[in-house]
């Protein structure tokens, strides 16, 4: 693990957290009006803005690429930035799936509707470049190649759990498979399709998986979960993080969305 999660969970006290100015070094701030942002891997910024563009800005806040025909495919539900060489976008509505490459330009699109999957709750890319995608009308999460044909399915989940989860996030990271669902819980299956384990926390906003680690949070605090060791951490938000839109946690830096701008934060070695 960087060392930066053993600062930011290990070893700063929940009351320093509050005072963020001791934890937290503002280093830049993008104004605007954005809906949505994400972060990859590299540090690139990807942000959506009202009118459905999407712009991709380096590091530093300039800006690299625009993708502005989002709207023609309806409103994004999820965005997968996982691997910067193939970004991912979900239009629930319309069962469509967009990927585009690391400048924005359109790479793929397919229609999973013309597929035979037409209650895809969540998606993710894959480890083999392909995607995952849970199918609620079957209660199946199935493995699909990049032309989206069916290469291998679990075990009906109706069967496995009572009730059936309904995830509404994936994330495919080292050997595991990792589904959210925020009135029942996390679930960890292998690439097998084996179950591991259930962890029964509910209702975190921003979930997100890091180096095998969960993080998410509420109003007022972030939580930090272990799968390894089963030990949840909860640390105060700090005050003028509180109301923000989006929270999001990367090893190098943090981001809260603002209604009017993206403040981002270096963390205070």
């Amino acid at each position: 693990m960087k060392r930066i999660f053993a600062i930011f969970f290990f070893v700063i006290p929940v009351c320093v957290m509050a005072q963020h100015d001791s934890l937290f070094v503002r280093n830049k701030i993008i104004k605007g009006e954005f809906t949505d942002f994400t972060v990859d891997n590299l540090n690139y910024i990807y942000l959506f803005n009202p009118s459905g563009q999407l712009k991709k800005l380096k590091p530093n806040g300039d800006s690299l690429a625009v993708f502005n025909d989002v709207r023609r495919y309806g409103k994004v539900h999820s965005i997968d930035v996982s691997n910067p060489l193939k970004v991912l976008l979900y239009f629930k509505d319309f069962g469509t799936v967009l990927v585009l490459d690391r400048q924005l330009g359109r790479r793929d699109i397919l229609d999973l509707r013309r597929l035979g999957l037409f209650q895809v709750k969540a998606i993710s890319l894959a480890y083999d470049n392909g995607f995952w995608v849970f199918d609620e009308q079957e209660g199946k999460l199935k493995h699909l190649n990049e032309s989206g044909d069916v290469i291998d399915q679990f075990t009906d989940f109706r069967i496995l759990f009572d009730p059936m989860p309904s995830p509404q996030f994936l994330a495919d990271q080292n050997k595991s498979l990792y589904l959210y669902d925020s009135t029942k819980g996390i679930y960890i299956f292998d690439y097998y399709g084996a179950f591991k384990k259930k962890i029964s926390y509910t209702g975190w906003k921003d979930f997100t998986v890091i180096n095998n680690l969960l993080f998410g949070r509420s109003d007022n605090q972030l939580f930090r979960y272990d799968p390894a060791t089963l030990q949840l951490q909860e640390y105060a938000v700090a005050a003028n993080m509180a109301n923000a839109i989006k929270i999001l946690i990367t090893p190098d830096n943090l981001y809260v969305l603002h209604s009017d701008r993206l403040e981002i934060y270096s963390y205070n070695r």
